[in-house]
């Protein structure tokens, strides 16, 4: 049981479509579900949460999960209009806020964290993820990106990332039919996902190697 419980995978979409108004359909919502349906396996217990477009929100909603949860993983998935691959984002940056949120808030430090690191990486390498999701002939092109675009997508990755000491990671899917459908980024986000946690199981033996041997 207790297995269960830190194999648990936190997949958190965006419910507010931010800038894209024109997009009645979450891409990101639809993806999420679709990977639902198909799972990540019986060893993983996979959660999803919806997250509304407001800083302030974020501010109390993340921490909650990651002290209650303790999860392996915390995968946050958001549209965007500008892109044409799934997109994985390798880091989240803590100022430049400038945009209001769904309820016209903005923080006034223009940052995540007062005081924190200017940019967190993932521990994740995304290169690795992108190569070998796109060597799985999957049929859908993932990339990789260093600017999550300065929102509440990057907002809620860094921190994320800080909370987590960077066991995070940031997806962003491309509206539905530009040019994949619901179930094309479903598989995908299945595909990254397994990826994601294989590399955070080898990374974990290591550690455990190195604990060993000291």
């Amino acid at each position: 049981l207790d297995r269960m419980h830190h194999n648990q995978v936190f997949i958190c979409f965006f419910s507010g479509f931010g800038p894209f108004g024109e997009h009645t359909v979450n891409a990101s919502w639809v993806a999420v579900q679709e990977l639902k349906k198909l799972g990540l396996g019986s060893e993983v217990d996979l959660q999803v949460y919806e997250v509304p477009v407001e800083y302030q929100t974020v501010q109390s909603l993340v921490p909650s999960l990651w002290k209650q949860y303790h999860p392996l993983l915390v995968v946050h998935v958001g549209v965007s209009g500008m892109a044409t691959t799934v997109t994985l984002e390798k880091c989240g940056r803590n100022h430049g806020y400038k945009g209001l949120d769904n309820s016209s808030f903005c923080p006034d430090s223009q940052c995540c964290i007062v005081g924190g690191p200017d940019c967190i990486d993932s521990v994740i390498d995304m290169e690795s993820v992108a190569k070998r999701v796109t060597a799985s002939g999957l049929g859908v092109a993932v990339s990789v990106s260093k600017d999550a675009g300065r929102y509440l997508c990057d907002f809620t990755y860094y921190t994320s990332l800080y909370l987590s000491h960077g066991r995070s990671a940031f997806i962003h899917v491309p509206p539905l039919g530009k040019p994949y459908s619901g179930e094309d980024l479903g598989r995908a986000l299945q595909a990254i996902v397994q990826e994601m946690l294989e590399l955070l199981d080898q990374a974990q033996e290591k550690i455990n190697c190195q604990q060993h041997f000291h």
